[in-house]
């Protein structure tokens, strides 16, 4: 996946928020160009649409919050998978003898 297959999907998310059609992934999938199991695939453009559909829904319902705040944790258990292995290829590195 490239940049502009990213950038698509969220100016075609932006899109649909601002003439009021209802983001789906079959919608967004045909008007980015792009296979609709890239986009359930995609963690990162799974995100995209996941949150545009968030927002485009009641976000102050006991619903809409509860899946606000699902995401917002996958999205934290995600980063902390990632400072994890950084953190770890880190240690590597340091205790690498040095090199010249």
């Amino acid at each position: 996946m490239n940049e502009s297959t990213l950038a698509r999907v969220e100016r075609v998310c932006a899109e649909f928020v601002t003439k009021g059609h209802p983001i789906t992934f079959t919608a967004v999938a045909e008007q980015a160009q792009i296979g609709r199991a890239t986009l359930y695939r995609d963690p990162q453009l799974r995100a995209i649409v996941d949150e545009h559909r968030t927002r485009q829904t009641d976000a102050r319902t006991l619903s809409g919050l509860a899946t606000e705040l699902a995401h917002l944790r996958t999205a934290v258990e995600a980063l902390a998978k990632i400072v994890k292995r950084h953190e770890e290829q880190l240690r590597k590195i340091t205790k690498s003898p040095h090199r010249r």
